[in-house]
């Protein structure tokens, strides 16, 4: 856990660099909107070429403001959040993988929102996190005040409460930690929230950062909205594939999967539109930079340009964004820069934006692209972007990677196979190979490739050692422990199904008395079961009646230190870990003795 010395630390230096919060007046204060979606891929935008699509809203933003037409994000969502919020290679934050407990960044790592804090702004995040459910990685944790979001990585993921269902409509939030049932959309409600706190703060004379991170066009798509999946559903979505599909996948069932992913991105695009009439509405829309980007490629088949790929691969169909930078302000309508970037770029480019200094300790690996933004970068130096990620506990070399040049690019697939160069202003769809051809550039591209590599595995002992969770913290008093942060060593592929067993690693802050409450999901038929918990060096059993699915064991003692956490539930022939654990602080320190 970062130290409070180091935070006391960057708060005094942001201080003597900017002055007193109170500076920061109506009259001279950027604020700040970044918005990601989820899954959304990097041609579902009408302005990209997309025909079916209907996205006006962000096409007037692209059209009214700058973008980088040349823009690149990790495969996957955890890495590309860990890379965004941090400025800074996710393998240098732990934040390597999804869920099964690597999607969970180091507390030391500095957030955008912890450097904006104390100079004065009031910050939000509205939708999704995926980098921590418990203390000390919540965003309440790293520097945000006002917190409304889904757990885990989705809404209907293991980590989202029972009650919750996997609604998309009314789903089941948590509000500055507390869970709150809520009313419509959830893409509806992140854009109300944020809309609301931007409001409030222009009233306050505050300055604002919010981070709006949807969980849409994410599935489950079985809740989506209804009257945008029927207009779809009417159209002919033949021609909804920009890349070779065997003909054979073009069915009904993919249809109507695609007609529900446009319907949740053309709602997004309509809550991008009630966005921006607000900000007119209350004054902020000259001095307000919104920022818009997708996490990563496609989920699924979709348009993606002149390229091959999607979701989870390094091919350009995987790791490519539009980011768009809407501020009247500041930036001429229409700029499109050609240049490379990526999301770790964005951290210093709204430091730059907003006119606060990087804390002289903290060590970025992005790169300030206001200029690019502006076209007031002359001799802009070349540099190289590194993207790398696969499913397992630990980052492998060579394994599912990329590393983009201004010219080139090369991918590598496994450690033991040769990297593939392409040069992509020639062949977008990557499919020439120029390894034998140019071989002093596929040498040089792997050269760069093994220290990037090398550098970033070194950022700390233990490197890739996931964080623990926090027990006995008076900030976190309920600690829930779900599968999306357990431990699990069983066949790939299978940390979430429901006969998987994990562990959970804490660390236990004093000791304590505590609650233990197990949920678990029962079997067919169901039947009586045994109950077994450990924590550390304590055990703790008990036997289930059939027609229970939950158990406490009450007032037991934690002790101080690193713990690990195992349960198991037996029925039958069957064991099984448990759905949720919730480790309920009765007291600490002398009270528990």
């Amino acid at each position: 856990m970062r130290t409070f010395y180091a935070r006391c630390l960057a708060g005094l230096l942001l201080v003597l660099c900017i002055g007193s919060p109170a500076a920061l007046s109506a009259a001279q204060h950027t604020n700040v909107i970044l918005i990601m979606t989820d899954d959304q891929g990097g041609w579902d935008y009408g302005f990209l070429g997309n025909k079916i699509l209907n996205t006006p809203n962000l096409d007037k933003m692209a059209a009214g403001g700058a973008r980088m037409s040349r823009f690149y994000v990790s495969p996957v969502c955890t890495p590309t959040r860990a890379n965004l919020m941090t400025g800074r290679y996710n393998y240098r934050t732990r934040a390597i993988d999804t869920y099964i407990g690597r999607a969970m960044m180091e507390p030391e790592e500095v957030t955008i929102a912890e450097v904006l804090k104390p100079a004065g702004y009031r910050t939000g995040i509205f939708g999704k996190w995926h980098l921590g459910d418990s203390y000390p990685m919540r965003p309440q944790d790293q520097g945000f005040q006002e917190v409304l979001l889904h757990r885990g990585g989705g809404i209907g993921q293991p980590s989202d409460p029972p009650e919750g269902a996997g609604k998309y409509t009314d789903p089941v939030l948590f509000h500055n930690g507390e869970k709150k049932q809520m009313k419509g959309y959830c893409t509806d409600i992140y854009f109300d929230h944020a809309m609301k706190f931007i409001e409030q703060n222009e009233a306050d004379n505050r300055p604002t950062f919010i981070y709006l991170a949807t969980n849409a066009p994410h599935g489950p798509f079985d809740d989506v909205p209804e009257g945008l999946r029927e207009k779809y559903k009417a159209m002919d979505l033949k021609d909804a594939y920009g890349y070779t599909l065997n003909p054979k996948r073009k069915n009904e069932k993919l249809f109507d999967k695609t007609s529900r992913v446009f319907s949740m991105i053309e709602n997004i695009d309509q809550n991008i539109g009630r966005l921006f009439a607000r900000l007119k509405e209350i004054g902020a829309y000259d001095n307000t930079l919104v920022l818009f980007l997708n996490d990563n490629g496609p989920n699924g088949p979709r348009y993606v340009g002149p390229h091959q790929g999607a979701k989870g691969s390094v091919n350009e169909g995987g790791i490519r964004s539009p980011l768009l930078a809407h501020w009247p302000a500041q930036l001429t309508p229409g700029t499109v820069n050609g240049r490379i970037a990526a999301h770790y770029d964005i951290f210093p480019t709204i430091l730059a934006a907003t006119g606060v200094s990087k804390p002289e300790a903290l060590k970025l690996d992005g790169k300030n692209i206001l200029p690019l933004l502006k076209n007031e970068a002359e001799n802009w130096p070349e540099r190289a972007l590194f993207l790398q990620w696969h499913r397992g506990d630990e980052p492998t070399p060579r394994t599912n990677a990329a590393v983009v040049t201004q010219n080139y690019k090369m991918t590598f697939s496994k450690p033991d196979v040769p990297g593939k160069l392409f040069q992509l202003s020639d062949d977008p769809g990557e499919r020439q190979d120029l390894a034998r051809t140019k071989p002093a550039v596929a040498k040089r591209l792997t050269k760069q490739y093994d220290q990037w590599f090398a550098d970033v595995s070194h950022t700390r002992p233990d490197n890739y050692a996931p964080p623990r969770i926090h027990v006995g913290n008076p900030k976190e008093t309920t600690t829930v422990l779900t599968r999306q942060d357990w431990r699990y060593n069983g066949p790939k592929g299978k940390g979430w199904t429901r006969d998987a067993r994990g562990v959970w690693l804490i660390t236990v802050e004093e000791d304590g008395t505590y609650d233990l409450k197990v949920q678990f999901s029962k079997s067919e038929p169901p039947m009586q079961a045994e109950l077994t918990m450990k924590v550390g060096n304590d055990l703790f059993h008990s036997v289930v009646p059939v027609d229970q699915s939950e158990h406490v064991f009450k007032n037991v003692t934690l002790h101080k230190g690193d713990q690990t956490v195992d349960v198991k539930i037996v029925e039958g022939d069957v064991e099984r870990g448990p759905m949720m654990v919730y480790l309920i602080q009765k007291s600490t320190g002398n009270a528990a003795k």
